[in-house]
């Protein structure tokens, strides 16, 4: 099980590099607002699979935040020149972070977007076991305007869909909203995003 070819394409990291250091982007500290809400849901030790470049485990603190987990090889050169604790999708099942409930929480933030319902529902299950039990799974997913922003996007993932996703693989979902702004924005901010928040019985 894996996301689509696309992006595991050096090309793919290096639109995420390009797009991360636009100037207005630093300059107006954007990641403001996403960094206060990752870090007001205390989510501990965190697993982040399908980090990137890191920018989430930055915005939680850096290397003591948790670890990463990115099937591009470059998205994980960039995050351990960062400072960051990452491994490619096949190297971190062999590595001291892979045993049961290791990890306070489990992230996929912008990730289940890029593959069908089923296989995305696959990947979840598959990272579960190293988070402990009561522990904290998020899912954030773009909204209408951020879907269509990029071509590697499959398939849309609202608030209904991200429930049923954790209802389906033994999560209680405890909360959902829209983030920044409210849900009708969407349809036109494309940085806007839906916010699962789940427990782990």
């Amino acid at each position: 099980m894996s996301m689509p070819h696309a992006t595991r394409e050096p090309a793919y990291a290096a639109r995420l590099e390009r797009l991360e250091v636009v100037w207005w982007k630093r300059l107006l500290d954007v990641q403001r607002p996403y960094r206060w809400n990752l870090r007001r849901l205390g989510l501990g030790f965190v697993l982040d699979v399908g980090c990137g470049r890191g920018r989430n485990l930055i915005n939680l603190g850096g290397a003591d935040a948790g670890v990463g987990v990115d099937h591009n090889p470059d998205m994980i050169a960039a995050c351990r020149a960062r400072g960051l604790v990452a491994f490619t999708s096949d190297t971190f099942h062999g590595s001291e972070f892979a045993r049961p409930a290791r990890f306070d929480s489990l992230m996929l933030a912008h990730v289940v977007e890029h593959m069908r319902f089923d296989e995305a529902q696959a990947l979840l299950a598959q990272y579960l076991p190293f988070v402990r039990p009561g522990g904290m799974v998020v899912l954030l997913t773009p909204q209408e305007a951020g879907f269509a922003s990029d071509a590697t996007h499959v398939e849309f993932m609202d608030l209904a869909a991200l429930e049923r996703m954790a209802r389906a693989v033994g999560l209680v979902p405890a909360r959902g909203f829209s983030f920044p702004f409210p849900r009708p924005v969407g349809r036109l901010f494309k940085y806007n995003e839906f916010v699962l928040v789940a427990r782990k019985p």
